[in-house]
Order: C-alpha cells, then sequence, then structure tokens
C-alpha cells in the first residue's frame, strides 16, 4: 500500500500528521487522519517491549535493544528510527539510540501513566474491538462484545493483566480532571461525599485533600478494595473516608448529601444509566446534591474531543457520550432535575442536579 505523502510538493511532512487542522488540501487532511495508525502503532510497540526501560540506564544499539526484547535487530532499528522522527527517542550515534523527555514519559511507572494508557488504548485487545466498528455501527452492539463475546468488563474481570492496565490508564487519563474539578465546584457545602463506581479513589481522594471537613465513601465494587485501601491509607485519608463494596445497579450507599458519577454514566447504555441514576436517587436525601462528572458534546459542528470518545463507547464499551440534552432528559427519567452545568479547564464538566 502506498501513500506518498512526502513525494510532491503540495503534501506536508508526514511529522505534520498530528495537525490535521492546517492550511493543507482537502484530501492531504483526510489521508492525514488515516495514517495516524502508523504512529499509534509504533507508541504501542514502545511501550509494549518496554524501550523506554530498557533505555533508562543509557544508550544503547538497535542490536542490543532487540537481544534484550527478543526482537529482529534490523525490523526494531526501522521501529526506532520511526520513533526518533516523532521524538521518542533520538539516534545519537548510527544504529545507537537514546531515550528523550518524551520518551521518558513512556517508562513503565513514570507520572501521567502514559505506559499503561497506550497499552489499554492502543493495544491489541482493543483493537478487535476496534475491527467490529462497523458492525456497532450496523447493529447498536459494541464491538467489543462482537469481538470477544462480552462486554468490557467482564473481559477485564477474567484478565487481570489487561485490568490493571485499564485501572492505571484511568488514572492516567483523568488525572488532570480533579483538580479542575475542584476548582469548578464548591465541595465545601457538604458533610459527606459517596463517590459511585470511584475505582481506588483518585477523585475523591484530591476532593477530600482539598476540604479537610469533608468525609467520604468510596463505593465500588468488592474486587477493588484492596487497591482502594491501599490508595487511601497512602494518601492518609484512612480515617475520612472508608471503603464500601457493592453494585450500583443493585444499592448505593444511602442518606449522605453529595453523591459523585464521575466517567460511569458514559460507559452504559441509556436505560442502563438511568438504572444506576435510579438507585442514586433511592439513595439521596431531599436536600443532596448528584454531581455527574463527564464530557458534555456541544451542540452543532463545535469540536469536541467527547465527539471522538463517543465512538470509542460505542466499539468498547456499549456506552454513549452525551449533550447537555440528553444529561437533562436521563436525569428526567430518573427523579432529578438538571439545575446546572459548572465547566473545567478540561475537556469535561460537572453536571448538577437535584432529586424531584
Amino acid at each position: 500500500m502506498a501513500v506518498a505523502l512526502q513525494s510532491r510538493p503540495d503534501v506536508p511532512n508526514a511529522q505534520a500528521s498530528g495537525d490535521i487542522a492546517g492550511n493543507v488540501p482537502e484530501h492531504v487532511r483526510l489521508i492525514q487522519m488515516g495514517v495516524a495508525i502508523w504512529a499509534a502503532r509504533a507508541v504501542y510497540a514502545a511501550a509494549e517491549l518496554g524501550l523506554a526501560d530498557q533505555l533508562a540506564n543509557g544508550a544503547r544499539s538497535a542490536e542490543e535493544l532487540a537481544q534484550a526484547t527478543y526482537t529482529h535487530a534490523p525490523s526494531l532499528l526501522r521501529l526506532l528510527r520511526a520513533l526518533a522522527s516523532c521524538g521518542v527517542v533520538t539516534e545519537v550515534t548510527p544504529g545507537r539510540f537514546a531515550t528523550t523527555p518524551l520518551g521518558d514519559a513512556l517508562r513503565d511507572g513514570a507520572p501521567g501513566a502514559a505506559r499503561a494508557t497506550i497499552l489499554t488504548i492502543a493495544g491489541s485487545w482493543q483493537w478487535k474491538a476496534w475491527d467490529n466498528f462497523l458492525h456497532a455501527l450496523r447493529t447498536g452492539e459494541a464491538g467489543m462484545k462482537a469481538a470477544f463475546g462480552k462486554d468490557l468488563f467482564d473481559f477485564l474481570g477474567a484478565e487481570p493483566v489487561h485490568s490493571a492496565r485499564f485501572n492505571e490508564a484511568m488514572v492516567g487519563m483523568h488525572g488532570a480532571i480533579a483538580p479542575a474539578v475542584i476548582a469548578a465546584y464548591d465541595f465545601s457545602q457538604f458533610e459527606s461525599v459517596v463517590d459511585v463506581g470511584g475505582g481506588k479513589g483518585a477523585l475523591l481522594t484530591a476532593i477530600l485533600k482539598a476540604h479537610s471537613k469533608l468525609r467520604g465513601i468510596l463505593f465500588d465494587l468488592p474486587e477493588t478494595e484492596t487497591d482502594a485501601r491501599d490508595y487511601l491509607a497512602a494518601a492518609g485519608l484512612s480515617s475520612r473516608c472508608k471503603f464500601e463494596g457493592g453494585d450500583f445497579f443493585k444499592a448505593i450507599p444511602a442518606s449522605h448529601d453529595g453523591y459523585v458519577l464521575a466517567h460511569v454514566l458514559h460507559d452504559w447504555s441509556d436505560n442502563q444509566s438511568i438504572a444506576i441514576l435510579r438507585k442514586c436517587r433511592a439513595a439521596i436525601p431531599a436536600h443532596g446534591r448528584l454531581l455527574i462528572v463527564e464530557a458534555v458534546l456541544p451542540e452543532g459542528d463545535t469540536p469536541h474531543h467527547g465527539k471522538l470518545m463517543d465512538l470509542l463507547m460505542l466499539t468498547v464499551t456499549g456506552g454513549v457520550e452525551r449533550s447537555a440534552a440528553q444529561f437533562a432528559d436521563l436525569l428526567r427519567q430518573s427523579g432529578f432535575r438538571l439545575i446546572r452545568i459548572h465547566p473545567t479547564a478540561t475537556h469535561q464538566s460537572v453536571v448538577e442536579a437535584v432529586a424531584v
């Protein structure tokens, strides 16, 4: 397959493929969107092979790296050359490579969880789901279900390595959101907050640290308890926050004044989301507040990260990213009323609702 992006004077250098909004011909912009797969798979291979960790102690030759990663040296050299053109590594002498600040972020355990995120969103299991994208468009069934015969969370439940990476990736993808949410919404009005489906507690930890008088309940599936308790203990919050295990389709801890659903509803269909919201409605007191932290899609042609994320939801989780009108309708059907949407400095917003 030949796509000669650099062989004609009207086509920009392929490194511009990440900037599809430039002043270039329409056909080039479309092709640039398509070839983004090349960089995605290159960075995925770097993450899977642990190249950044292999280079942590200094430059190494392609042959040395090939021996350490059990790969074919001439082929690995080609990958390294491509990664160097993207700034992930640098060729210090012919055939010898070192990491860069960008590449350092791909180390295992580096701040931001880029490696786990890449292994999740560009990993082979998710690509198998995307291979069924047209099936999802034609039927409404998630590509994940078509590829594996089970939904995302059942799949992850049977795959502990992928599950651990997925959980770390969620922290990496949403790491900047916690401070933005705290800046956008005043949590000091509450005495206690329940983080429904809060994972190991990254968002709730940030909220509690920002408000020293606030107490928290971290509510998630029982199998997350060990990691959650360790995370809360490391943050010094064990005395102010407790973990409760359960299923938000069945029941939610009752009688607290603040309830947070962060990046939960977009994983589920409208009917499933209404079921979750109705359990929240059964738990929340009359004076309480429900806070949904998610992307709120703008109407019309306005660009927004969530509009492409919505395709990910369709393909992998079977869920939906929603507009303000769609949130208002879900809430109305669940016994709530949307009272305000608080934008944050990120692509996420805080949708505030009260019980009716």
